[in-house]
């Protein structure tokens, strides 16, 4: 058995390899991922099944379970469509960003690079197997994967398919065996996270826990996000129809999704803004927690209207304003809000959320660019779902995460969040000390160069 050193090596020592494969190769072995995976799907989906069985046994987290559970509607489907989409997309490495000529036949360039070797640590999601795998090896680095131990069986199945067939295509592609890499026991995580030498970026998908332990535990850059506390903003302006879809669709569509929305903020010169609440219980049969002044409000209005019942007076809870603005549910639960004006809708958004992603929703353009400017979240939307954060849906194949980071990527992160650059300086035997500032006196150029006439040959 490895050590975790070793297995950190091994890794740098592929990804060495593995940035310097050709495109088209890199690409061949995700086909061939994606038809492996495909071709087992019975032996991963009764491994799935042990999985679930021990989380209802064990008493797992509803939202856990849902996220465990990689065969309820067309997730697996997506998470193979995933693999080839990322498969099909342009090559993120060795791009020209730009090109400057410093002298005659001297020229900068800068290219984009992989990242390096990456830590992928995840709970619950067997999907991100497939998902890292597919994104590692299109950008050009190694990965290292770890599941939750709820996932263990299916994470077993899979990383046997991806890892044998890694080794049976590399005569054909090259991609060497170590550029990926899974692993099961936390003490193999607790070591790898002291590796610096070799291990470039750490990624933890899961619950806040899981990223606070991480991001105490190493010094190497952690890229992730703890929570997603999304919110979406009803302005006076806003359309009653939109705001039903929208509130709806981002609070019911995935309820443990890291992107759906916890609160609602309204605002109370919105006409009929009574109608979205209703909307949600009735529709989504989500539980409102809901400040006093909304509250009173609320049942006023219902009791006007007669639409005062039993059904609304149960989903409808006083909301503990220490914690529920300033958590997750993920559940059928949203805390619910009064803001006066689009500037007191920005300044709780930033005060209260986890910086993923917020949406206003309002036919008044000056308010919706105040909010998108105003919003210090990874994402900020204008009249759209808070459920369109997400890798697949931004035409990325599929994401390594979401990052509620500023350095280096930010938002959903998918193969360009997987590259960085270097600098590639290409001559004629020049040598420094020719030049103005180490002892000579030619001058630099410094000229930029168009980098769509930029050719290689």
């Amino acid at each position: 058995m490895l050590t975790s050193e070793e297995i950190a090596k091994d890794a740098r020592r592929a990804g060495n390899i593995l940035k310097t494969i050709s495109n088209e190769n890199r690409s061949n072995v995700l086909y061939k991922i994606h038809d492996e995976l495909k071709a087992h799907k019975n032996a991963i989906q009764e491994a799935n099944k042990l999985d679930l069985q021990t989380a209802k046994d064990t008493g797992l987290a509803d939202s856990l379970v849902k996220r465990l559970d990689l065969f309820k509607g067309d997730k697996f489907d997506t998470m193979l469509q995933g693999i080839k989409d990322v498969a099909d997309l342009p090559d993120p490495v060795g791009k020209i960003n730009f090109a400057r000529e410093i002298d005659e036949n001297l020229i900068l360039y800068q290219i984009t690079a992989p990242v390096g070797v990456l830590l992928v640590i995840f709970e619950s999601r067997p999907e991100v197997i497939a998902n890292i795998t597919a994104l590692a090896v299109k950008s050009g680095n190694a990965g290292i994967l770890k599941g939750g131990k709820e996932s263990i069986n299916t994470f077993r199945e899979m990383s046997r398919i991806i890892g044998s067939t890694i080794r049976k295509s590399e005569s054909q592609t090259g991609v060497p065996v170590g550029s990926v890499q899974l692993i099961e026991t936390r003490e193999d995580v607790s070591d790898l996270l002291s590796q610096d030498e070799y291990i470039d970026l750490v990624v933890p998908r899961g619950s806040n826990a899981l990223v606070k332990n991480i991001k105490s535990s190493t010094k190497i850059p952690v890229l992730g996000h703890a929570d997603g506390i999304c919110s979406v903003y009803l302005d006076e302006d806003a359309d009653l129809e939109k705001a039903k879809r929208i509130v709806l669709d981002s609070k019911t569509n995935y309820p443990a999704g890291c992107n759906a929305l916890e609160t609602l903020l309204i605002n109370p010169k919105l006409n009929n803004w009574c109608d979205v609440l209703e909307n949600l219980v009735r529709k989504g049969g989500v539980t409102l927690h809901a400040t006093p002044a909304v509250k009173h409000a609320y049942l006023e209005s219902l009791k006007q209207s007669g639409h005062l019942d039993e059904k609304i007076t149960a989903n409808l809870v006083d909301a503990d304003e220490t914690k529920d603005f300033d958590g997750e549910f993920l559940s059928l639960d949203c805390a619910v809000a009064f803001v006066f004006d689009t500037r007191e809708a920005i300044q709780h958004i930033n005060l209260h959320s986890s910086r993923h992603t917020d949406s206003i929703v309002t036919e008044n353009k000056l308010n919706a660019e105040l909010f998108l400017k105003g919003v210090d979240s990874a994402g900020v939307y204008w009249n759209a779902s808070t459920r369109f954060a997400d890798g697949f849906r931004y035409g990325f194949g599929t994401e390594v995460g979401i990052s509620t980071s500023k350095i280096h990527a930010r938002g959903p992160v998918g193969l360009d969040g997987l590259v960085s650059y270097q600098y590639q300086l290409r001559g004629s035997g020049q040598v420094a000390s020719d030049y103005q500032g180490a002892g000579g006196s030619r001058a630099f150029v410094h000229k930029d160069l168009d980098i769509s006439q930029v050719s290689w040959q």
